[in-house]
C-alpha cells in the first residue's frame, strides 16, 4: 500500500535474481504503492537491515503507482495480496489491463 516494506522487498529480491541470471537488459522491474503514505520515502529501515542480512540491495525511493503509464509500461503488474489486488483493479477503471494484474502468489511454487 505504501510502498515501503513487502514491495520494495520483492523488488530488491527480483533485481537480485535478474543479475544473478544476467538478465539486466531484457527484465525490467519496480516498485510502487497503491497509496501515497511515503512517496518519497526508503523502504523501512528493519526491512533494509534484514534484506542486506540476506545479500539483498533494496531500492531506492518510495512511489505511488501511475495507473495511466504504468498499466500501459509495464507487461505485469504483481501485487501483494487481495487487498492490493483490489485497490489495482479499481484503478483500471476500463478493465483493459486485468489481465496484467496478478498475484505474486500466483507465480510461487
Amino acid at each position: 500500500m505504501g510502498n515501503i516494506c513487502r514491495s520494495p522487498t520483492a523488488e530488491g529480491i527480483m533485481h537480485h535474481l535478474i543479475r544473478k541470471d544476467g538478465l539486466e537488459n531484457l527484465i525490467e522491474c519496480d516498485s510502487a504503492g497503491t497509496h501515497g503514505y511515503h512517496v518519497g520515502e526508503p523502504a523501512d529501515s528493519r526491512m533494509r537491515k534484514h534484506a542486506q542480512i540476506r545479500g539483498y540491495d533494496l531500492p531506492g525511493r518510495s512511489r505511488k503507482l501511475h495507473p495511466e503509464s504504468d498499466f500501459h509500461y509495464y507487461d505485469w503488474i504483481l501485487v501483494m495480496d487481495d487487498r492490493n489486488y483490489q485497490d489495482v483493479m479499481s484503478l483500471d477503471s476500463s478493465r483493459g489491463y486485468a489481465p496484467k494484474i496478478r498475484r505474486m502468489t500466483d507465480f510461487c511454487q
